[in-house]
């Protein structure tokens, strides 16, 4: 259930912040408002009807990634967080939703340069909602389900990949151990300060010269 979790949280998290980019409210104001024609219709999108879309569904976005690499554990935590962004999402909508007046109070403050709740409410004349309070609404039912589905699978999910899991390095056998490259430069810069050749595989000189490959030792010249 891994997959259908993660897709539905993408949904839910996508469909919320395109419903914050589009139009929420058409909105028309008084013949009496000041600034801009009487009976021309201004187009309220959701940064201002609802500026608070944005956050959750970027933070439901970050959950997707968090869901695809967390244990079981963590998962859990982030099935509730997900949930509780759902419920943000949807609170948020409903406000906006509920109260359509209030929702494009700072469009009318935009447009007429009046501010304040109940002057820019007597400014209004009609404000006709669009399909994407809706959408947005539907954006975080679907992320209380997802992180329910979560809730409810996590400790079922697949491993992750290998490539997250923590390296563990391990020795040539037992007793055995590599040492490190800056140690054998020192032994070898020793040997050198001794009259020995590191790179030499017969061993050490004793001051008899070196092995000609038969065991019999050359004379120094």
């Amino acid at each position: 259930m891994k997959l259908p979790a993660i897709l539905a949280t993408v949904v839910g998290a996508g469909l919320a912040l395109l419903s914050w980019s589009q139009t929420w409210y058409d909105l028309v104001l008084e013949s009496s408002a000041g600034g801009g024609a009487s009976g021309d219709a201004i187009a309220v999108p959701g940064s201002i009807a609802s500026p608070a879309l944005a956050a959750l569904g970027l933070a439901g976005l970050a959950l997707v990634a968090a869901l695809a690499i967390a244990g079981p554990g963590i998962r859990i935590v982030l099935g509730v967080l997900e949930v509780l962004l759902g419920g943000s999402i949807v609170l948020a909508a409903v406000v906006a939703i509920g109260d359509p007046v209030a929702a494009v109070s700072p469009a009318v403050t935009d447009a007429t340069g009046v501010a304040g709740s109940e002057p820019t409410a007597a400014l209004v004349a009609t404000v006709a909602p669009t399909f994407w309070p809706t959408a947005a609404v539907v954006g975080g039912v679907i992320l209380i389900l997802a992180g329910a589905l979560v809730l409810a699978t996590a400790t079922r999910w697949p491993a992750s990949s290998r490539r997250y899991r923590g390296a563990r390095l391990e020795e040539d056998g037992p007793g055995e151990s590599v040492p490190p490259a800056s140690d054998r430069a020192i032994d070898d810069w020793d040997e050198l300060s001794r009259g020995d050749d590191p790179t030499d595989d017969a061993g050490p000189t004793d001051g008899t010269g070196p092995t000609d490959g038969t065991g019999r030792t050359e004379p120094n010249r």
